[in-house]
């Protein structure tokens, strides 16, 4: 592999890292809508939102009353609650993850304060790692050049793309387990069907040959 198809590759994976993607969804009263993010241990991750309220008189969406607003509840992989909280209708809020693994995070209203049959328009967009690090004031308050503040993005990138190799390391080695244990309970499993079989073939020829002794057949 030359040099150059090296570089291309590293430069590759940093762009992909460094794409970030947001969606948005409608949710209907007290609908509750839950994400899986798979995150590494030790990583920020920040959540930005916005609701809107459904119009039916104009047929879109506005700007939703400061009286609506989201629950947001984040789990970790061990089923703990890391954040719980009512937030307003506009948001942004962030935690660190102790555990990698699967992070559910759930959205819901507080529909005390709906009309009935509302509908919500949610603009999602969720931050993690060093995509949930604000560089312009990381920039300001330590007064990097604009060298400098790209070497601190590359290296917050290279330590985020060590947590993902060792996270996938991690599944990587799970999943070995699993399998191997699969296996060795798929090979007791035939063991024990063999030894069943063999067990009652003794005892049916045993049985058979009793009768033939009882009716003096042989």
């Amino acid at each position: 592999m030359s040099p150059f198809n090296g570089i291309s590759t590293f430069l590759l994976v940093i762009l992909y890292l460094s794409s970030c993607s947001a969606l948005y969804f409608h949710i209907g009263e007290t609908e509750r809508k839950c994400f899986i993010e798979e995150i590494p241990d030790e990583t920020t991750v920040i959540v930005n939102y916005k609701v809107e309220l459904y119009d039916p008189r104009s047929g879109g969406f506005m700007p939703s009353s400061p009286g609506i607003g989201m629950h947001v509840e984040v789990k970790d992989p061990d089923d703990k609650v890391v954040l719980s909280r009512v937030y307003s209708s506009e948001g942004r809020l962030s935690f660190t993850s102790h555990t990698h693994g699967e992070h559910v995070i759930c959205l819901y209203s507080n529909s005390t304060k709906w009309f009935s049959g509302t509908q919500l328009r949610v603009h999602l967009d969720i931050q993690v790692g060093e995509h949930a690090i604000d560089y312009a004031n990381v920039a300001q308050k330590e007064k990097l050049s604009d060298l400098q503040l790209r070497v601190r993005q590359l290296l917050d990138q290279v330590d985020q793309i060590s947590k993902e190799q060792n996270y996938q390391r991690y599944r990587e080695e799970r999943f070995r387990m699993t399998s191997e244990s699969t296996n060795s309970r798929v090979l007791w499993w035939s063991i024990i069907q063999t030894a069943i079989l063999l067990v009652m073939g003794a005892w049916q020829t045993h049985h058979l040959k009793s009768f033939f002794e009882a009716k003096k057949l042989v």
